[in-house]
């Protein structure tokens, strides 16, 4: 069977090992899924592939096995979940319209865990509609708090969640609970002076783990909503290295612009040669140094005076000569 495999990519099917099947990638941002889509997957699996659901790293779906002159009719069944889902598309019943950009994930977030500053899923819901669809090879993810669960120093863009503690002397009875829960666990932002606690700003990291342990909610989360930008963490055969930091207590606004950016400068200075028309955006700022990703992502971006960005940005990491 005659199949044009880059038409078939970017319609979010995948070319198998198996001859004359593919797999069908279903997008779930920010990982979370209403449970009334769960049959019209299992439908697909059992009517037209091999019976099994695969669960991605990146918190999708594959559905493997699929006949390749079936992909018509698996998109339109998958119209349901693309429309619940407020998927971006311009035609229906044509399944996913790209598969570039990868499933935007997020941990479970403050709709469930204690520890998580933010709404992980609405923010990644968010940032999805407003990249997708693009056939650019970015990886976004985000994650609650400074724990990290979501592992977001692996991606292009890592989200992670802060808070700037708030403190009420008068709810304080000086039991030390939040100073001891910070030195255990996390930097040693607070000590205690004249029976009550002191933040170090320049130490904490917003994680909230004075907010858990005070019995008195002494300590609050702030109102305003912050986070942590990491670039250009990556895994792959060349160079894999962690993400480092971009900007500490930045808005969600500013992320969102500084992402769209990114694709504008993506689309620049892409290697056009490169496999696949793939190609990693820190292999490009690699390529035309930091200084020029810098302009093109900062383009527009206002920025608050509590934002911190790092200067000089340095990543470390496996280098083969």
């Amino acid at each position: 069977m005659d199949i044009n495999t880059k038409k078939l990519k970017k319609n979010a099917f995948r070319v198998t090992k198996v001859r004359n099947k593919t797999a069908s990638r279903i997008r779930v941002p920010g990982g979370h899924l209403e449970a009334k889509y769960l049959p019209v997957l299992q439908h697909i699996a059992e009517a037209y592939g091999d019976g099994t659901l695969h669960i991605t790293n990146r918190q999708g779906f594959e559905i493997p096995g699929i006949d390749f002159e079936k992909m018509v009719e698996v998109n339109a069944l998958l119209e349901s979940i693309i429309t619940g889902m407020d998927i971006n598309r311009e035609e229906e019943n044509g399944g996913y319209p790209a598969a570039g950009t990868r499933n935007i994930s997020a941990c479970v977030g403050n709709r469930v865990c204690p520890y998580a500053c933010y709404d992980t899923t609405a923010f990644a819901q968010r940032i999805e509609k407003a990249v997708f669809p693009n056939d650019l090879h970015f990886k976004i993810a985000l994650t609650g708090c400074s724990n990290d669960c979501a592992k977001v120093r692996m991606h292009d863009f890592g989200i992670i969640g802060m808070t700037e503690p708030q403190f009420e002397p008068d709810r304080c009875v000086t039991c030390g609970a939040c100073v001891k829960a910070c030195t255990k666990k996390s930097t040693g932002a607070l000590t205690m002076v004249n029976f009550r606690p002191q933040r170090d700003a320049q130490k904490c990291i917003g994680c909230g783990e004075c907010v858990l342990a005070c019995p008195n909610m002494a300590w609050t989360r702030s109102k305003e909503k912050y986070y942590r930008l990491t670039l250009l963490g990556r895994s792959g055969k060349k160079n894999p290295r962690l993400g480092e930091n971009f900007v500490k207590w930045i808005d969600a606004d500013s992320i969102v612009q500084i992402i769209l950016n990114t694709y504008e400068y993506v689309e620049k200075y892409i290697d056009p040669e490169a496999p696949g028309g793939k190609e990693h955006i820190g292999y490009i700022v690699d390529r035309t140094g930091f200084e020029e990703f810098y302009k093109w992502a900062m383009k527009g971006v206002h920025l608050s005076e509590k934002a911190e960005i790092t200067s000089p940005m340095y990543w470390s990491g496996i280098r083969y000569k």
